[in-house]
């Protein structure tokens, strides 16, 4: 799947306001990557964070190859920092999860029975005018035999919004196939790791040195 688009969803983990902020950080990194390479970038869900920051944002990434380059992103991201909110000015250290996707357009690999789906609709917390807002557009649907669950407030319609949804899901049961098959073949490596301490791929330090460091590679 490398040829194709790719679907980016980042969670805050461990640090409460901190580690938001920290996503929020990331999410303008990657759009400062895909306004750099050419790609169109299109945020899909979001939850906003307490305080700060978000707690999770969903987008999709759409050009030549988006999903193989940034399919290597996938895993747990770690921050190190003197706090802005610490009147203190204490190190904090905040971590943030990836899951990298690619986008499926053709669907005939996977059936979903109607039957196991649920569909849940509410009014979008998100930018859009006053149709957006007003209107219960947005779209949450849940996989029942798996428990996935996927959310799309991206459009102005229920219908636009209920198909990128189900372009979501579709790619996260590949996904999970392709992951259940590499088990069964004892090649499945890095089970999905704990947004916290010792599972990240990479660290960003600002205090007290400047370093960043890719803990797969060294």
């Amino acid at each position: 799947y490398d040829g194709n688009n790719a679907i980016l969803t980042l969670h805050a983990g461990a640090g409460g306001t901190e580690a938001c902020d920290w996503c929020e950080m990331l999410y303008r990194m990657y759009m400062c990557y895909c306004q750099k390479h050419k790609y169109k970038l299109t945020e899909l869900d979001r939850l906003d964070g307490d305080g700060a920051g978000l707690k999770s944002v969903s987008f999709k990434v759409e050009g030549q190859n988006a999903y193989g380059f940034l399919k290597a992103e996938k895993g747990v991201h770690r921050l190190v920092r003197i706090s802005p909110f610490d009147a203190n000015k204490r190190r904090h250290t905040s971590f943030v999860s990836l899951e990298v996707l690619p986008e499926i357009l053709d669907n005939e690999e996977i059936k979903i029975p109607p039957e196991d789906l649920k569909v849940d609709t509410y009014r979008s917390s998100g930018a859009g005018g006053q149709h957006v807002n007003k209107t219960e557009s947005a779209i949450r649907i849940t996989h029942i035999p798996t428990g996935i669950i996927v959310a799309c407030q991206n459009e102005r319609s229920q219908v636009q919004n209920r198909e990128q949804a189900m372009q979501m899901l579709i790619s996260k049961l590949i996904e999970k196939r392709e992951e259940e098959r590499l088990a069964r073949e004892q090649e499945l490596k890095g089970d999905i790791k704990k947004i916290e301490w010792g599972s990240q791929i990479r660290s960003y330090v600002f205090c007290p040195y400047t370093l960043v460091k890719d803990h797969r590679t060294g």
